[in-house]
């Protein structure tokens, strides 16, 4: 089984303020099964540390005003690109994030204000058929794991 995985959850330091979003229960969730991690930010050549960023009509603005969309975007493709030949059962990323999260993002205010939607990333693999879960949803990715016969 092939996972995609944020990976703050696996305890890398990429997350905007240089720290990481370890979670044990993702780590164990994962173990045995290929974990893909990825880091669409990074990847799209963000540096670590960084300006906190979120999605305000449709775009991807850092804290200071910066509009960091197009890195947002590249570094979701340059991610996508890693599922290309694979067969990628599921993903699990960080929720709320403007690249990862699923369902509800930061408004754009950075006052701590979620709204509907999709974070960059999420969005690309739910266009692309791929489940997408988040560390607050593991019981659901645990029950895609027990009906796989792998």
């Amino acid at each position: 089984m092939a996972i995609l995985v944020s990976a703050c959850l696996l305890g890398e330091n990429c997350k905007w303020d240089g720290g990481n979003n370890r979670n044990e229960r993702v780590i164990a969730l994962c173990a045995g099964h290929e974990a893909i991690p990825v880091c669409p930010e990074v990847a799209g050549g963000l540096p670590v540390p960084r300006q906190p960023s979120e999605i305000r009509d449709g775009r991807v603005m850092a804290r200071d005003g910066k509009d960091v969309d197009a890195a947002f975007r590249a570094g979701a493709q340059k991610c996508l690109a890693l599922c290309e030949g694979k067969q990628i059962d599921f993903a699990i990323l960080k929720a709320r994030s403007p690249s990862c999260g699923k369902g509800w993002i930061y408004d754009g205010s950075f006052s701590g204000t979620l709204v509907s939607g999709d974070g960059v990333f999420a969005a690309m693999l739910k266009a692309r058929g791929i489940p997408v879960f988040t560390e607050d949803e593991t019981d659901e990715a645990a029950s895609i794991i027990k009906q796989c016969s792998c």
